[in-house]
């Protein structure tokens, strides 16, 4: 049987090209001179761990975002970590997310000592849904969570407004895994300001909107939530009089252990090249929607559902996310992997339910606990999006997805 599946007759694919190709990656970063300048400068100063660079992207950050505070660390993966130890997560408690999200998102719980539970995503939005929120809050008997975290998939928003009224209703806290959309908007407002939400956190790893080599930020509107979520990253260290427990006058004591903390900061180092890729954040993210529009235009008609956007939102664009209509095409999804990837698109799986890994499936869950979220995970693959990707680029992804999806 031939790569289309069909015995005997030659597929669409060897008829598209007989020569390979090199391989157009689905993201990568966008690094200039002025990047290179930036984290060369750091490099010959006197500090390159913890320097002014840091507070000074932090402050970007916030200021851009319009939330009050930001603490930059390591990665995406340790601010959702000690986001759920700022709220307090910790053993007995249950934590929400999305099962269609990077298995950090669910983790980060399971680090505190806590349990995760998983809601079934929107079918057209692909994000956590506030119906199936609301009909499993209502149907909790004294199990309610402490903490939800929606995911904003591939740059759109969650229904925040949606999450943040039953928070309300029901007690909970928010924290907005935002590591795909930095630069996006929700009802005309940048993702990051927390009015909806206790905590956002944002990814800086290299094929985010931005990238700081790995890093990533916290953000918050409330002054007790980061002074914690600083103190849980370094340590649990502070140099802070007013923090620092009374000691004898006549020791030198210039910081104190106050607290069972991690190593989780973010170098002067990736702040620079961080603090630099601000300046171009928004043409990064005009760019990635050029893009976009086009592969709308150019996917019309195929048997491929193309990413709806809700109009509250404005997507930052990390991924594009195309659904196969595999009926129609009569293939499997990983024919139609293969065949990408023979023909140099660097396709991806954005995500394998997290509940369907090995590791929680020991914890009991089994296939089928979120209907929507598995038939989406049947059919879905990323597609190349980066804001250098050129025309032709786009013109050979397209192309060779017309060859894939001929029946």
């Amino acid at each position: 049987m031939n790569s289309a599946g069909k015995p005997g007759q030659q597929s669409n694919v060897q008829e598209y090209t007989k020569h390979p190709v090199k391989m157009i990656p689905y993201g990568r970063q966008d690094i200039n001179q002025a990047d290179i300048d930036a984290v060369v400068e750091v490099l010959r100063s006197d500090y390159l761990t913890q320097g002014p660079v840091i507070p000074a992207f932090e402050q970007a950050v916030a200021s851009y975002c319009g939330a009050q505070r930001a603490v930059a660390v390591n990665s995406a993966t340790s601010a959702l970590h000690i986001a759920c130890l700022a709220l307090g997560v910790g053993k007995g408690d249950v934590v929400w997310t999305t099962p269609i999200t990077f298995v950090a998102s669910a983790n980060c719980a399971l680090y505190c000592g806590a349990t995760v539970d998983f809601v079934d995503i929107d079918p057209r939005t692909y994000n956590l849904s506030v119906d199936r929120l609301a009909e499993k809050l209502a149907q909790s008997t004294g199990n309610l969570p402490k903490v939800v975290i929606p995911v904003h998939l591939s740059g759109q928003a969650c229904d925040m407004a949606g999450i943040h009224a039953l928070s309300q209703q029901y007690g909970f806290k928010i924290i907005e895994d935002a590591s795909h959309a930095i630069g996006g908007r929700y009802r005309d407002e940048p993702i990051g300001n927390c009015r909806y939400s206790d905590i956002t956190v944002f990814s800086f790893h290299p094929i985010k909107i931005i990238t700081t080599g790995e890093g990533g930020m916290a953000l918050t509107n409330d002054v007790h939530l980061a002074k914690q979520l600083k103190l849980y990253s370094s340590h649990g260290i502070t140099s802070s009089k007013v923090d620092m427990h009374p000691r004898a006058s006549e020791e030198i004591w210039n910081y104190q252990q106050i607290d069972l903390g991690f190593n989780y900061r973010m170098t002067d180092i990736q702040a620079a090249l961080g603090l630099n890729q601000m300046q171009r954040l928004d043409e990064f993210v005009t760019k990635r929607n050029i893009i976009a529009k086009r592969y709308d235009q150019l996917l019309s008609g195929l048997p491929i559902v193309r990413p709806w956007q809700h109009p509250d939102t404005h997507s930052s664009f990390h991924l594009y996310l195309v659904r196969f209509k595999l009926a129609e095409i009569n293939k499997t999804q990983r024919q139609m992997y293969d065949e990408l990837v023979d023909l140099g698109v660097g396709v991806n799986l954005h995500y394998i339910p997290v509940y369907r890994q090995p590791y929680y499936e020991r914890m009991g869950f089994k296939a089928g606990y979120c209907l929507q979220a598995e038939q989406y995970y049947s059919e879905v693959l990323s597609i190349p999006m980066y804001p250098r990707m050129t025309e032709a680029q786009q013109d050979h992804v397209v192309a060779a997805l017309r060859a894939v999806t001929r029946a």
